[in-house]
């Protein structure tokens, strides 16, 4: 069992950086693929960014890339989401996923272990 506690969330201007991070329990961290998804109110849970567990290799949704960077470090138990030049359309509730698997999915389906969200609401 994995367990996944989210935080950095906030209120930020549009134009402004956060970082999101997720602190994951267990010694098996290392072996996991992990995922950003994201959910705003009245939408259905979208993926945004995720990460091989080597760290080796990342994905992101187009409407991130190149304002969002994915990273872990393995040693801390902990994955990073670095959101920079954020956008009124970025605000949602930010959910940090484990999948029992070393490669990367976008599908919210191929997860096993979600943490509890974590709120962004970005002000134009």
């Amino acid at each position: 069992q994995v367990q996944l506690v989210e935080s950095g969330g906030g209120l930020v201007q549009a134009g402004g950086s956060l970082r999101l991070s997720c602190a994951a329990s267990g010694r098996t961290f290392s072996t996991y693929a992990m995922g950003w998804f994201r959910q705003a109110p009245g939408k259905e849970r979208e993926f945004v960014a995720a990460i091989r567990s080597s760290g080796i290799s990342t994905r992101y949704a187009d409407s991130v890339k190149g304002r969002f960077t994915i990273s872990r470090d393995n040693a801390k138990n902990t994955v990073y989401l670095q959101m920079n030049s954020l956008k009124p359309e970025d605000t949602a509730v930010y959910y940090c996923a484990a999948r029992r698997a070393t490669v990367v999915s976008t599908s919210l389906y191929d997860y096993d272990y979600w943490g509890q969200g974590t709120q962004v609401t970005v002000s134009s």
